[in-house]
């Protein structure tokens, strides 16, 4: 079992910053993706960014240039900075990983990502 446990949400006017942080434990050992999607009232949940099985980092087209992946391999964390963000980045952000044997999906319970004047 693994459990991901996100945090970082909030509330920002557009034009600014948050960076949400994503911590694993448990059976870490068997994954091998790790990365974040999001779901706005109403849509479907969608990728935001992620690394692959094969170590190469993919972006939703939205998020490109604004949005950044990382990280800490020693902290088992992995993190989303955004930036420059817009009314349409509101949503519930949710921290994603992939066992590497079934690719069975874990979650985490998400984050609220609201950004209003």
């Amino acid at each position: 079992q693994v459990q991901l446990v996100e945090s970082g949400g909030g509330l920002v006017q557009p034009g600014g910053s948050l960076r949400l942080s994503c911590v694993a434990s448990g059976s870490i050992f068997s994954i091998n993706a790790m990365g974040w999607y999001r779901q706005a009232p109403g849509k479907e949940r969608e990728l935001v960014a992620t690394f692959t099985r094969n170590d190469r980092t993919i972006y939703a087209d939205a998020v490109k240039g604004r949005f950044t992946i990382s990280r800490d391999n020693v902290k088992n964390t992995v993190y989303l900075q955004m930036n420059s963000l817009k009314p349409e980045d509101t949503a519930v952000y949710y921290c994603n990983g992939i066992e590497s044997k079934t690719r069975y999906p874990y979650w985490g319970q998400g984050t609220q990502v609201t950004v209003s004047s």
